[in-house]
């Protein structure tokens, strides 16, 4: 079967001539804006590989950007999905009640680890939607316009989700964009001020916080802090917990909302369902999260959820949408989520990324251009420097290893301000045979491409 399969390569280069000619017709068709280097044109996928239209095998490292955590093709998930479609495929949450929204709906505030007892959710489309509609809850219930974000953060592409990212080149000539965005630094430790210790760094950043209150927007004006629990886009850079834990207080002392962004580290990537069970356990969980990605299983869903007292406060036609908690997309996460739990896949998660960065490390000892390694779980970042005692960004040299990876049949995607970083976020169910194999080939492409 597919999913127990290792890369091979049938063809003489990436792309064969099948895959060439549909990324021919896809230049023709498709705007170049919505790019890729990938020489790939996908047949069908089963666990963490899939094959391409030529017959050649690939390991996903990247998984739709963390959206395959159970993998393609799970079979009981395309069977939850095959019965409800026999049913119906849609029925809007405001006209005609779906159980299955109902369900879902429970079974997140179960799990979610916000603060507070009694807990509610509603469902959207995206974790951009996700992370919009998780703002203006907060406003909704704070009743105050501004809201802080972090250098490094990515929180989508609408227009108000543009405006919290960081990187601008998401968002170039779309400007202006809504006010009451304001940007402290995030704690990105590998590149912290010289001469600081870890908890001195740590002071540095939250002084940053404070900047803000004092010359962007005072604290009773700002209704939530937006915070992703490990930074995908900006080289995937865990936040630290206490970090996390003097957010919390500052929050708690100022009447503002603590938001986690988890569309990215949520369903059990970084070792927990979700990466805020770590906050929980330390004392500082955060009143809401958004999340999506991976909670559909591939099916487009993004999720809200907070405690009552504070959807309760958002006026009657503020949230929801034609397609939020679509009937199918509800039937995947249902299944997603019971395999996850019954299969502990955020137990895999945690082997995973100690299998992962055992090799990163005799790396990190052995090859100069390996500056630092670090994540949570299977969320993992490695990141690229000329040298390690420079430590400047060597994006050019990353771009040329996923390069090389990919004609040896590994996917894989880089992040980092710096465009500096290779991400790590193969499916949960790969196969340790088929770990060792990417492995081998990102390190072959190392060597390759530093001769």
């Amino acid at each position: 079967m597919l999913k127990d399969e290792l890369p091979k390569i049938v063809t003489q280069t990436v792309p064969g001539p099948k895959a060439a000619a549909v990324l021919a017709r896809r230049r023709q068709a498709i705007p170049d804006a919505i790019g890729t280097i990938y020489p790939t044109v996908i047949k069908r996928g089963e666990g963490a590989m899939f094959e391409d239209v030529d017959g050649n095998y690939f390991l996903d490292w990247v998984g739709g950007v963390g959206v395959l955590n159970i993998g393609y093709s799970q079979p009981e998930v395309v069977k939850a999905v095959q019965d409800q479609a026999g049913n119906y495929f849609h029925a809007m949450a405001n006209i005609v009640t779906h159980e299955g929204y109902v369900a879902l709906a429970e079974k997140l505030n179960a799990i979610a680890p916000v603060k507070g007892d009694k807990k509610r959710s509603f469902f959207i489309n995206s974790g951009a939607e996700a992370d919009e509609n998780a703002v203006k809850v907060a406003k909704a219930y704070t009743k105050r316009p501004n809201i802080i974000v972090f250098s490094g953060a990515f929180h989508g592409r609408t227009l108000m989700t543009m405006a919290m990212t960081a990187k601008k080149a998401y968002a170039r000539g779309m400007g202006p964009f809504p006010d009451g965005v304001y940007r402290a630094e995030f704690p990105y430790l590998y590149r912290k001020p010289a001469g600081l210790s870890d908890d001195e760094a740590l002071e540095f950043y939250m002084d940053s916080l404070k900047e803000v209150f004092m010359y962007s927007s005072p604290a009773e004006y700002v209704a939530a802090i937006v915070v992703e629990p490990l930074q995908g886009e900006g080289g995937f850079i865990p936040a630290p917990i206490p970090w996390i834990k003097a957010l919390r207080k500052v929050c708690d002392d100022n009447g503002i909302l603590l938001i986690a962004d988890e569309v990215q580290t949520g369903w059990c990537r970084t070792g927990r369902m979700l990466a805020t069970k770590y906050w929980k356990e330390a004392g500082c969980p955060p009143d809401i999260i958004a999340t999506a990605k991976s909670i559909g299983g591939g099916v487009p869903l993004g999720a809200v959820v907070a405690r009552e007292e504070i959807m309760e406060s958002v006026p009657a036609g503020v949230i929801g949408g034609t397609f939020g908690g679509n009937a199918l997309a509800c039937a995947s996460a249902l299944k997603v989520i019971e395999i996850m739990e019954r299969d502990h896949l955020a137990d895999r998660a945690l082997e995973i990324g100690k299998k992962v960065c055992a090799r990163y490390e005799q790396w990190k000892q052995k090859y100069d251009v390996i500056g630092d390694y670090r994540g949570l779980g299977a969320m993992l970042g490695l990141e690229f420097v000329h040298d390690k005692a420079g430590k400047e960004p060597y994006p050019e040299l990353v771009t040329a290893v996923i390069k090389e990876a990919a004609q040896h049949g590994l996917i894989m995607e880089n992040c980092g301000i710096y465009d500096n970083v290779i991400r790590f976020l193969c499916p949960l169910v790969v196969t340790d045979a088929q770990l060792d194999a990417g492995l081998d080939i990102l390190e072959q492409a190392i060597l390759t491409c530093t001769k």
